[in-house]
């Protein structure tokens, strides 16, 4: 039976309170913290709301403070957050990190920054503290879930952190990601965090590998299919993944490739460069391609501009400090995805503008950031 659409789309997966330190420095040093918001997965609703479309975050959070907080701030982008489940017996959940997201390696040297290709030298390891273990989040499951909400919108979006939160998150993953009949789209961002798999009995790769294959739109990085599946670079990543209609592989500075299957099963392969940015913090941008390529994906757009504005929105979240950015508005934003290929290649995103050298901010510029 087809599902009853009320929303343009549904974002299922857990949202924590972030403290990100006052200044840098290992977390033993840094004396204070500010407290944001962090989950994938409400990212990319809050992205996809203040780029006008309808946007349903559903999940769970404790009757704390935490929980209060994250549902003021999640509803204030303009997010519907009325399904949202309270648990009076879990709390929510909570980390603290340094500048970047993910773990590296400390003796990992670096050639190119991932967005600018400038050189950098060594890396310094990042720190991420997670205290989400038994949250309300984790308890989600098929039987708390109701189908008929998280079927709700025309899109749903997924990411794999919530496959590994608990195994009733993994078995409501999987319930999600098999096709049925009536199921919308289903868009699954791969997200993978090898942190949040250490001392699973499952095996986190092959969980996210069956996960993405039964979806209709995945997104990958073309880092983490390397880490997570041994896979390197974008043609050998969709003979990985070839069941997704549309895949779409970032591959930091060098932009990102769409594959998109045709009628006669063949392949429509699309790549759009990235603008150049001043990064103030890596944190969010992946989230952010996804809001704006899913926007493109909602109106309808030709694939290379629904890329362009994935990488527009992910330049917003590249030069803020935080998770979330005020991405450009639509009218802007369109603008810019317009331009040719040449312009499109002289574009420059810093903190508050985005425009093309060749031309002045008044005739094409773009607030990239809040003010």
């Amino acid at each position: 039976m087809p599902h009853a659409v009320s929303v343009d789309i549904v974002c299922l997966g857990e949202s924590l309170v972030t403290f990100v330190p006052s200044r840098p420095g290992r977390l033993a040093d840094v004396p204070s913290f500010a407290r944001g918001i962090g989950g994938a997965e409400s990212n990319v609703a809050c992205g996809l709301a203040r780029r006008g479309h309808s946007a349903r975050w559903i999940s769970r959070v404790g009757t704390d403070g935490f929980g209060d907080h994250l549902l003021t701030e999640i509803a204030a982008a303009g997010v519907d957050v009325s399904r949202v489940q309270r648990d009076p017996r879990r709390p929510t959940g909570v980390y603290f990190r340094t500048a970047g997201e993910r773990a590296v390696d400390p003796a990992r040297v670096v050639g190119q920054d991932p967005v600018t290709g400038e050189g950098q030298g060594a890396e310094p390891p990042a720190e991420v503290l997670y205290y989400r273990a038994g949250s309300a989040a984790a308890a989600m499951s098929p039987s708390l879930m109701p189908r008929e909400q998280l079927w709700s919108g025309r899109i749903l979006h997924l990411t794999g952190i919530t496959a590994a939160l608990s195994d009733g998150c993994l078995a409501l993953m999987r319930e999600l990601t098999t096709p049925a009949p009536g199921r919308p789209l289903v868009s699954f961002d791969v997200n993978y965090r090898m942190a949040l798999w250490q001392d699973k009995d499952r095996h986190g790769p092959s969980v996210l590998l069956a996960l993405a294959r039964g979806c209709d739109l995945v997104f990958v990085g073309e880092d983490e299919a390397g880490a997570a599946w041994g896979v390197r670079g974008a043609d050998a990543i969709r003979a990985a993944l070839p069941e997704p209609a549309v895949l779409v592989v970032k591959r930091g500075a060098a932009g990102a490739t769409a594959y998109v299957r045709g009628p006669g099963g063949a392949d429509t392969v699309t790549a759009e460069p990235a603008p150049r940015v001043e990064v103030v913090a890596p944190v969010g941008a992946g989230d952010a391609f996804a809001a704006g390529f899913l926007s493109g994906t909602l109106r309808g757009l030709p694939v290379a501009e629904r890329l362009r504005h994935g990488h527009l929105m992910a330049a917003a979240a590249l030069t803020v400090p935080g998770d979330l950015a005020a991405p450009p508005s639509r009218e802007r934003a369109d603008r810019l995805v317009a331009l040719d290929a040449a312009a499109w290649g002289t574009l420059r995103c810093g903190p508050g503008r985005t425009h093309p050298v060749s031309s002045g901010p008044e005739t094409a510029a773009v607030e990239v950031s809040e003010p």
